[in-house]
């Protein structure tokens, strides 16, 4: 009872404008369900092939991958307030035409414009997080935003299930509204002190472009951490192509079931992430990264073992323990080794490798599963998140970049 008393303690304590763009992302997020239901989207009402609607993440992920860069190098410059509020309103306009794209061609060019968008604003919200925050309160600040991502996501894809048995196209509409109200709310009330401004005479050194990018690419903690962050990544996604495909075909479960497993996810990481990371605090990064990784694999191999919903629940229980343990370090661990005036690119690096494992995952998943069936799939998954762990058992965070570039 203290520790969790001493937890929310801890995010009373955040900034005011910390609140308000945890309110926009719960305002997004409730609404977002277009991505969960892409590939059922395409395969059940527009009749692509399983290969098809991955290859269509895939390019989706292959936007993601532009983004991040240059949405990071951007935060270092104009800072990450302007970069989310453009990529609300942007993505928000773009999902109200998806619907009305009917040949392989248009929706291929969307889904990468909606991508090239939406993904700018992933770094723009780390990197905005970090510069609202002193050292100390970056670990409840990082909680309260996965916080405001959970709850809404608790009501998004769960109603999306409901929502894509009555009318698969209105998700895009839902999903397209709720994300010009987070990015309107941006825009009407003001954010004083969430501009990352820098003074330029101060910095002026450590703003040369060149020398960001070769900070970021020599710095071999970030780059053992981006692999292991590929992989499990890689993991993760599966959830978005592999796994909605399998309980619909395979086990003949309904979308409204596979909505559900999204409000068992976010229901469990409000109740138990703040507590469970604040208990762990003490670890290590390699440690908490690592057992993270583990329980991901974990989670992801007991569908191989699936014959009803009874496993799949339970899988999806120990797969979101992994979740809990990792995403939270991972973006604490990323913002305490980047330097301050290169936090953007850092978090641009971090959402890099994310986005390059949506990308690979989606279209690798359903293609295996098409060919090989859900067995192999599952093993191949399991496997995968192993090696992610043995990686992430080699994270440290010994000599700071700062003292690296100075070298």
């Amino acid at each position: 009872m203290l520790l969790r008393m001493n937890v929310w303690r801890s995010l009373r304590g955040l900034p005011r404008d910390l609140w308000v763009l945890s309110a926009a992302t719960l305002i997004h997020r409730l609404g977002m369900m277009a991505i969960p239901f892409l590939v059922l989207y395409l395969t059940r009402e527009l009749g692509w092939s399983a290969p098809r609607a991955g290859l269509t993440l895939g390019v989706y992920g292959a936007g993601a991958i532009l983004a991040a860069p240059i949405a990071g190098r951007l935060c270092d410059r104009i800072g990450g307030l302007p970069i989310i509020r453009a990529s609300l309103i942007g993505s928000g306009i773009i999902l109200l035409v998806i619907p009305f794209a009917q040949s392989f061609p248009m929706v291929i060019a969307l889904v990468l414009a909606w991508s090239l968008v939406s993904e700018g604003g992933r770094p723009a919200t780390l990197t905005l997080v970090a510069d609202l925050v002193p050292n100390e309160q970056r670990k409840p600040a990082f909680a309260l935003i996965r916080l405001a991502i959970n709850l809404g996501m608790s009501v998004g894809p769960a109603a999306g299930g409901f929502i894509a048995a009555y009318s698969f196209r209105s998700i895009f509409v839902v999903n397209a509204l709720a994300s010009l109200a987070a990015g309107a709310f941006l825009v009407a009330v003001p954010m004083k002190g969430a501009a990352h401004i820098r003074s330029l005479n101060a910095d002026a050194e450590d703003t040369r472009l060149g020398t960001s990018r070769t900070a970021v690419l020599g710095d071999r903690r970030l780059m053992v951490f981006l692999f292991a962050t590929f992989l499990v990544s890689a993991v993760f996604f599966q959830h978005e192509g592999a796994l909605p495909l399998f309980l619909v075909q395979d086990l003949h479960l309904s979308t409204a079931f596979y909505g559900m497993l999204f409000t068992i996810n976010t229901l469990m990481i409000v109740v138990m992430e703040v507590p469970l990371n604040a208990a762990t605090a003490h670890w290590p990064h390699r440690w908490a990264l690592a057992t993270g990784s583990l329980l991901f694999a974990a989670g992801s191999g007991l569908f191989g073992f699936a014959t009803g919903p009874g496993m799949i629940v339970f899988g999806i229980v120990v797969w979101t323990f992994g979740e809990m343990m990792l995403f939270p370090q991972a973006s604490a661990y990323v913002a305490d080794i980047a330097p301050p005036h290169r936090r953007g690119s850092y978090m641009g690096a971090y959402s890099l490798a994310f986005s390059l494992a949506f990308a690979v995952a989606p279209w690798a998943g359903t293609a295996m599963f098409a060919h090989f069936g859900a067995t192999v799939l599952w093993a191949s998954v399991f496997l995968v998140g192993v090696v992610a762990t043995v990686i992430m058992l080699q994270v440290t965070s010994e000599e700071p970049a700062e003292a690296a570039a100075a070298a």
